[in-house]
């Protein structure tokens, strides 16, 4: 690789948010180019995993990929390789997965939500249609599971349960609480399964394929999922952002599509005791199922009084509390660089802004 040990540093930056100060010791720098070296193959390997021989797959299913994106998960499960032998061959093919599946997971996620924008340009299915969406997703996720094939039984099941849950996770978001099932418990534990999960199972590879101590799977694995729901968190409260150019999608995107995000929902859970947030939470309701010009307008200012109020800064405090429990499962783990990465990354979870 030709990568600068600058260069590597500013990747694994851009990849989890980490400051270069991080990588300050030289066996930091050579944790940091590891990683980056890692990344630079995976990114290799992701470009070809999109080819198709058919014109119309091979298109459709680079395209989300070419919008690019942070590749968290492929970074995390070669960070916690880290713990054992580093990157190894079935590491990287084991990132390459989750990346893919993760992709897969998007065009899906953006039929469901009725999203116009992921990553800063249209989505899939405003350009091709839901069914082209949906059929590219299934091809990524067929992709994915090839990949796995090579890894081993172990980690087809680890795939198929994680998998299974990003299904559920789904199924649970859209048909919503039932019976008197409370609404933001119900709501945390989709963000486990839709999001936690899968970072949950990169983390998790990382250490299964790497020959680390077996007994780190379990820290790794608590930790990816807890930063899963720490991260979406977070997300709930980017969607409410006007700055539309660094989020890449249109303020309350999530919540004009229907999905009752956790500031939303702390403020269904004051609006019967108080009368500013129950006012506030039927303009927001009425305006996000009025498509005419001055609904939209309703809208957009109904989302600007919500991202102010103190439901906001509650949703960022839950955050904040998911992710010191992300950081307290890694107690585990043996000091150095692996689990200073992994706290770092923690705390740059609750402080993005895209």
């Amino acid at each position: 690789m030709n990568s600068t040990p600058v260069a590597r540093r500013r990747g694994l930056s851009a990849s989890l948010g980490l400051g270069e100060k991080l990588f300050s010791s030289a066996e930091e720098r050579r944790f940091a180019a590891a990683i980056e070296d890692g990344l630079e193959k995976v990114e290799h390997g992701l470009a070809e995993q999109f080819g198709y021989a058919d014109a119309l797959a091979d298109t459709t299913s680079r395209y989300l990929f070419e919008a690019g994106g942070k590749r968290i998960r492929p970074t995390l499960a070669l960070l916690t390789a880290q713990l054992g032998e580093g990157t190894t061959d079935d590491v990287l093919t084991g990132a390459k997965a989750v990346e893919i599946t993760h992709l897969a997971s998007l065009y899906h996620d953006d039929v469901m939500d009725d999203a116009d924008l992921r990553r800063g340009v249209p989505s899939a299915q405003t350009v091709w249609g839901n069914s082209v969406a949906i059929l590219t997703g299934d091809l990524l996720f067929a992709r994915a599971a090839a990949l796995v094939a090579e890894l081993g039984t172990e980690t087809v099941r680890l795939q198929a349960l994680t998998f299974e849950r990003l299904c559920l996770g789904q199924l649970h978001e859209t048909v919503g609480p039932q019976g008197d099932e409370d609404a933001v418990a119900h709501y945390i534990q989709v963000l486990a399964d839709k999001t936690g999960s899968l970072i949950a199972a990169a983390a998790e590879i990382g250490v299964l394929h790497s020959g680390a101590p077996q007994h780190y799977r379990s820290a790794v694995t608590e930790f990816g999922e807890r930063i899963g729901v720490a991260f979406q968190l977070i997300d709930d409260v980017i969607d409410l952002s006007a700055e539309t150019g660094k989020t890449g999608k249109s303020a309350g995107t999530d919540l004009r599509a229907g999905v009752s995000t956790l500031p939303l929902l702390y403020l269904r859970r004051e609006a019967p005791t108080d009368a500013a947030s129950a006012e506030l939470l039927a303009r927001i309701e009425q305006s996000a199922a009025d498509d005419s010009d001055a609904g939209g307008v309703a809208f957009a200012a109904a989302i600007a009084e919500l991202r102010d109020h103190r439901v906001t800064a509650q949703t960022r405090a839950e955050a904040q509390r998911w992710a010191d429990d992300a950081v307290a499962a890694l107690a585990p783990l043996p000091e150095g660089p692996v689990k200073k990465a992994l706290t770092k990354f923690a705390e740059a979870v609750v402080t993005r802004s895209n």
